[in-house]
């Protein structure tokens, strides 16, 4: 999987000040898990509890708001990421206005989600 590149697009969406958000290719290829614990590596977050149960709805949001804000690398988003989950949470995540506007830039179903 690769992530969309600036230059791909012409316009380069901002994480935060310096950090290109990092945008997948395809919704599809978005294979994350829907169940279970996920332990993000510190490079995602940097608090001690890294630690999310996505069958609580409120640590999904924060275990996909932390990814999506910080990651550098496209398989991130392909190993922790859900498509079809990401789709039906996307209005409720507190997204930089970057991040949201790279991936509905990108991903124009988004929007409409």
């Amino acid at each position: 999987m690769q992530a969309v590149s600036p230059t791909a697009t012409g316009v380069a969406f901002l994480a935060r000040p310096g950090r290109p958000a990092v945008v997948a290719r395809t919704l599809a290829e978005l294979a994350g898990p829907t169940r279970g614990v996920v332990e993000l590596p510190v490079r995602l977050m940097w608090n001690a509890e890294r630690t999310f149960d996505l069958a609580d709805p409120d640590q999904l949001l924060w275990m996909y708001e932390n990814v999506l804000r910080e990651t550098t690398r496209a398989e991130d988003l392909r190993v922790l990421i859900n498509g079809r989950t990401l789709r039906r949470v996307w209005r409720l995540l507190n997204l930089p206005r970057g991040v949201r506007l790279a991936w509905e830039s990108r991903h124009r179903g988004l929007r409409a989600a």
